[in-house]
């Protein structure tokens, strides 16, 4: 098994909490110092840096939310001057103000470890060619993947998103061994290249993947690998944080959080830790970003972690899927619904194609959810009564699920918009004039 930086990756728990410590001390101190915006906060909780000993000692830090950022906007939150940035990112700001990030150079390093530890864990390296079908530009999934991949010594195509049928061609002319991209733009790129005849287990080299920038359920990643061939790595990260960060190794089984760069908190609705591997909302502190520090912020997702040592020998946490938001919850009629409780359950249907659209709206007062989701190419049929055995299976399992009913419609291959970057998947058009 390769490493990237082997005495790091493997570090015994027992270390890396002593480690965490001492990098939070250094965090806290150096905050309280520089940032207005921390040092008013932690005076306003009545918390000075000499309170902060140990890891243990984070619950006494105030917590930062994604309000902050948008009232701090554009750069109120930096704790370096601009003579000290190599860099600026903004994010699309689709829940609101977008967030502007700042970089270091060691920030930009440390972001490129990360990627670089990640990579290697499921096997990339010299002899690979990644196309990275991530945009390049003010979105952070281009030169962020692009910089960790050509430090390790991969060829880097940077394809960015979009011409379709250019990635394509490339693909099968250049030896390509991996992509990277959001799940829904490579989902795209496999029915494109079925319509174009291009097998891509035959036609090309393409084997690994990297998707990350939405989030999507296992079920969809195994019907995407057995599609395609393609081993396909779950990446997590956002813009505020660097942006994507951690990636699960070859042993798939929750994306590898290195604990020298994060100390992860999973919290209950009270704010309380949960057990260990237990589910709740995730608090995050960047442990060496200096240019836009991250304290205890709560990201919004829902998630569990584990300490176990993984088998493929790295000893840091690792972090679950991602089983929903707690600003993208949908609440209809009295029940908590997630999008991605209906994407897990699209994805255990055989003849449903990965793309599907929420339309909520209230007719009498009384909320309607409406789930569009597409037939795959090999199941359309027009035979009503399959298409009719079909939606009532979706709607079946729907309901067990969500505890609710919704209105289901199968549509035609296709038929739903497709996304080069992050998928677009729920319109609300609820009003309760």
């Amino acid at each position: 098994m390769a490493f990237w930086n082997e005495e790091i990756e493997t570090m015994p728990r027992e270390g890396l909490e002593e480690l965490q410590s001492k990098l939070l001390r250094e965090l806290v101190a150096d905050v309280y110092e520089k940032s207005t915006f921390y040092r008013e906060r932690m005076d306003a909780a009545g918390v000075k840096p000499s309170d902060i000993e140990s890891r243990a000692d984070i619950v006494k830090l105030p917590f930062m939310y994604k309000s902050d950022l948008r009232d701090n906007y554009p750069d109120k939150l930096f704790m370096r001057p601009y003579e000290e940035l190599v860099r600026v990112h903004v994010s699309s700001g689709t829940t609101g103000k977008p967030t502007v990030v700042g970089y270091t150079r060691d920030d930009l390093e440390n972001w490129s470890e990360s990627l670089a530890r990640g990579m290697v864990s499921f096997g990339m390296g010299k002899g690979d060619m990644l196309e990275n079908s991530h945009g390049y530009g003010l979105f952070t999934g281009g030169l962020g993947v692009h910089a960790a991949g050509e430090k390790i010594g991969v060829v880097m195509l940077p394809t960015s998103t979009g011409n379709t049928n250019r990635q394509i061609e490339l693909m099968v002319d250049l030896p390509v061994t991996a992509i990277a991209g959001t799940p829904s733009y490579i989902f795209h790129i496999a029915d494109v290249c079925e319509q174009r005849g291009v097998d891509i287990r035959k036609d090309t080299r393409l084997r690994k993947g990297i998707a990350g920038g939405e989030p999507w359920s296992e079920s969809m990643r195994q019907k995407l690998q057995e599609r395609t061939g393609i081993r396909v790595h779950n990446c997590y990260g956002a813009s505020e944080m660097s942006g994507p960060m951690f990636l699960e190794c070859s042993e798939q089984k929750g994306a590898h959080v290195w604990a020298d760069l994060c100390l992860m908190e999973i919290l209950d609705e009270n704010d309380e830790p949960v057990e260990e591997g237990g589910r709740g909302q995730m608090v995050i502190t960047m442990l060496k970003k200096r240019a836009f520090p991250l304290i205890r912020y709560k990201i919004g997702d829902i998630s569990s972690i584990t300490w176990e040592k993984c088998a493929c020998g790295r000893t840091h946490p690792r972090l679950d899927r991602i089983s929903g938001r707690t600003d993208d919850m949908l609440v209809v009629r009295g029940i908590n619904v997630f999008p991605s409780q209906i994407e897990a359950v699209i994805g255990e249907m055989p003849f449903l194609s990965p793309f599907y659209h929420l339309t909520l709206d209230n007719v009498n007062y009384m909320d309607r959810l409406v789930v569009e989701a597409e037939l795959a190419e090999d199941h359309l049929t027009e035979d009503m009564l399959k298409r009719s055995a079909m939606a009532k299976e979706l709607d079946r399992r729907l309901k067990e699920v969500l505890n609710i009913r919704a209105e289901v419609k199968l549509v035609l291959p296709g038929t739903l918009k497709r996304f080069e970057g992050k998928g677009q998947r729920v319109t609300d058009n609820r009003t309760y004039e």
